[in-house]
């Protein structure tokens, strides 16, 4: 059996003729850029996730980046986030003139250690990213008591876990800002890559439009520095089409999650924590284990499409080089990226799959 991470058939429904409808009729009428459509899904975007704009950008990247601009981060700013996100956190931090300041990640959760935030605030701290990682809300509640005054933005990685929740309140309605990704690997996926940012805040809100469309305010005036980074409205198409799926979908996630906790239980692995509170979304189905390499081997040869996330971290990669970091100084997130494997898990996954994936990883600890 050949069990794959993606099924992008299944999440067009049994009948897309619509949307392929819509698609081509877009395309012979020329409707390309902040159309109707782009408008549509960053209304219907914005009341799902309970806050007053949604603005649809080019990737979860930009998102980040013009956050990060619209909340005030320049050069010589600091801006605090976790030793084992992806990639694009740190490098939005940098591309804005910042300098990123990392805290270790918490053993259990694998989110931003919430105990180790205070000792990373200086004076010149102007945000903070936590990042809802492989679809679990950070601690946002111990997070935001620590900038209460207003001096420092509370920026949401939400790029993982869009319709994630805690204590009921869905993540990105909760900081100053939130940024989503719809790359095709997430749970609510564009045919491509596609971003947003979220926020109640008019005022960021305005700023976000102005630096995603190249600073203008009225054509041809421009006001600020902006970027040319726009959500195509066939991707919000895409987008809108599926948007109310993703409960639906984020549900199946969980039953494919707990099913994979029950069937492996009593072998040699560690399941990223989750508190009642919590309402998990599973972009990322981690099992820890310290023989990662050699599992993730065995399964791959039954035809298991497990895959390692974050092989080195932040601090050891060589685009960060110049910031001095070594092997060493956030060793919670070095034993992550020695110890996580993702299995398989789309909300599609049959009954068969399941069994199979977590019988190929109980022979492998019971050497057969």
């Amino acid at each position: 059996m050949h069990v794959a991470r993606y099924n992008y058939r299944d999440q067009f429904g049994e009948d897309p003729t619509p949307l392929m409808r819509q698609v081509s009729e877009m395309l012979l009428a020329g409707r390309y850029i902040l159309t109707g459509e782009v408008d549509g899904f960053e209304s219907d975007f914005a009341a799902f996730l309970g806050v007053k704009h949604a603005r649809g950008l080019n990737s979860g990247t930009d998102a980040l980046t013009i956050a990060l601009r619209a909340c005030g981060v320049t050069q010589g700013a600091e801006v605090i986030t976790q030793a084992n996100t992806f990639h694009a956190t740190v490098a939005a931090i940098r591309l804005c003139g910042a300098r990123p300041v990392l805290v270790d990640a918490e053993e259990r959760s694998f989110s931003l250690d919430a105990r180790q935030l205070a000792g990373a605030i200086t004076p010149r701290t102007r945000a903070v990213i936590p990042v809802h990682l492989y679809g679990q809300p950070a601690p946002m509640g111990a997070i935001l008591a620590q900038v209460r005054d207003g001096r420092i933005a509370v920026i949401e990685d939400a790029a993982q876990a869009v319709g994630a929740r805690i204590d009921g309140r869905p993540v990105g309605s909760l900081g100053a800002a939130a940024c989503f990704s719809f790359h095709p690997s997430k749970n609510l996926a564009a045919a491509g890559d596609g971003g947003a940012v979220a926020t109640n805040d008019g005022d960021l809100d305005r700023q976000v439009r102005l630096l995603r469309e190249l600073g203008q305010d009225g054509q041809n005036h421009h006001v600020v520095v902006g970027l040319n980074s726009k959500l195509d409205a066939i991707q919000a198409a895409v987008l809108r089409y599926k948007l109310p799926r993703l409960p639906e979908w984020n549900a199946r996630r969980r039953e494919v999650a707990a099913a994979y906790r029950e069937r492996l239980a009593n072998l040699p692995l560690r399941f990223q924590h989750v508190e009642p509170a919590e309402e998990h979304v599973y972009h990322l189905f981690q099992v820890r284990t310290d023989r990662r390499d050699d599992l993730l081997r065995h399964v791959r040869a039954a035809g298991v499409d497990a895959v390692v996330r974050y092989p080195t971290p932040i601090h050891l990669q060589p685009a960060f080089a110049d910031l001095g970091w070594r092997k060493g100084d956030f060793p919670v997130a070095e034993r992550l990226a020695e110890e996580l494997l993702c299995l398989p898990i789309r909300p599609d996954l049959t009954r068969d799959e399941i069994d199979y994936v977590a019988d190929c990883v109980r022979s492998f600890f019971r050497g057969r």
